[in-house]
């Protein structure tokens, strides 16, 4: 039996802007606008097409499913009346050219901000789908008209063949749309790239984009975002923001990031803040501002793992469980007596290779190395340098335990005055 299979064929916006419509008899209709599509669909379909009318020059949207063919035309099976709507997108509809062509997006795939200069469409039998956006140089000669002379010179002269920048559009989040950003195609878009790399892209942003993007996202990938951002726009983000939300998004941060973020922000935006965090953060948050940003307690979280003596290795490791979501820090643990000295430091590699009912104080390090809670910084580099360990316990006069320095914390302050 012999089955007809229609060819999928890829189409440029730039190859259909512009071009005649005309009915199944070549009787002409009107010229190509725009396109819509709803583009939060993994490959949005195209819906409906712009079209100026021949006749009266009248401005209409006409079906996307009623065109039989495109050839240099689009060919429109005969229009009938109800074919003709207003130039209203439905509800999550939008008009590509003007919402794509020429817009910053962020290339998801690629963890960079991209400038769109052509969109490929995917056509299947009657459908058409957007599967590409054309970011290179190729796509906007192709656009201008200059495709085909550039690329004969750059063969000729240079035996250099162009080719097309293309992103597939799964990979592909706009950022003109605040509601656009929030839903969820959009949200899981973002959500995937490390936050590093979206700290990156919202830095290269404008303001404005830059608010919509992040105001767009859950709290707890937010609060990730800040962490990897310079402070200067951790402020300008949570400034834009109320309080509610803000403290929403701080709740989420680490407890020294936390306190560095509103150490910086302006006095009653930081006070209202911290009166709507839950109060047990917010007490933590508030010891660490006690303290000055360069000394070892403007520096350590109090986020850390502690137990006495005689707790067991199994104990421990379901205490860990139970709360390392919460903690800064869980590769030390601390041993601490009743009135919170130091005894001890075990590694989770310790846990891990230990039995379950050996108690800590038979596996603990007893050699420790800690540093009182009034040193500089750069004592605190040495010891972490001659040391080489991950995090250094903070001590107040009476040894007593006050809280960890991360070794990401410290190189956060250290680091810029390295090339000094």
């Amino acid at each position: 039996m012999a089955v007809n299979y229609e060819p999928q064929v890829f189409l440029f916006l730039s190859e259909i802007l512009g071009i005649k419509i005309v009915d199944s008899e070549g009787r002409a209709i009107g010229k190509v606008l725009d396109l819509t599509g709803n583009i939060a669909e993994i490959y949005p379909p195209v819906l409906d097409i712009l079209v100026r009318l021949e006749k009266d020059k009248k401005i209409v949207l006409l079906p996307w499913r009623r065109v039989a063919e495109v050839n240099g035309t689009l060919i429109f099976h005969t229009p009938q009346p109800e074919d003709f709507r207003e130039p209203a997108p439905r509800s999550g509809e939008l008009f590509l050219k003007d919402t794509l062509l020429d817009k910053q997006v962020v290339d998801t795939d690629g963890a960079k901000i991209r400038r769109v200069n052509d969109l490929q469409f995917l056509k299947v039998h009657r459908d058409l789908y957007l599967v590409h956006v054309d970011v290179g140089f190729h796509g906007l000669l192709r656009r201008v008209g200059l495709e085909r002379s550039v690329a004969f010179l750059l063969r000729k002269l240079f035996d250099y063949t162009m080719t097309d920048q293309l992103i597939s559009w799964k990979f592909v989040q706009p950022l003109f749309s605040p509601d656009l950003l929030r839903l969820t195609i959009a949200q899981n878009r973002l959500a995937h790239l490390h936050p590093a790399d979206l700290a990156d892209i919202i830095e290269d942003l404008n303001i404005h984009q830059r608010s919509a993007v992040f105001r767009s996202l859950d709290a707890e990938t937010a609060a990730e975002i800040l962490e990897e951002t310079d402070p200067k726009i951790q402020v300008s983000l949570i400034q834009d923001m109320d309080t509610a939300n803000a403290s929403d998004i701080i709740e989420e941060m680490s407890l020294s990031e936390a306190a560095d973020l509103l150490g910086d922000l302006p006095k009653d935006k930081a006070e209202g803040i911290l009166r709507e965090m839950e109060q047990d953060v917010a007490d933590d948050v508030k010891e660490l501002l006690a303290h000055p940003e360069e000394m070892a307690g403007g520096l350590m979280t109090t986020a850390f793992l502690s137990f006495t003596p005689d707790v067991t290795v199994a104990e421990a490791m379901e205490t860990i469980r139970r709360e390392a979501e919460d903690m800064d820090l869980i590769y030390y643990i601390y041993v601490l007596d009743g009135e919170e000295h130091i005894l001890g430091v075990l590694s989770l590699r310790d846990l891990l290779i230990a039995k379950p009912e050996t108690v800590l104080s038979d596996i603990m390090d007893k050699r420790l190395i800690s540093v009182n809670i009034e040193e500089k910084k750069d004592q605190i580099a040495d010891d972490f340098a001659k040391y080489g360990i991950m995090a250094m316990p903070v001590v107040d006069d009476d040894e007593r335990l006050k809280g960890v320095i991360l070794f990401k914390n410290l190189l956060e302050v250290v680091a810029p005055k390295l090339g000094k």
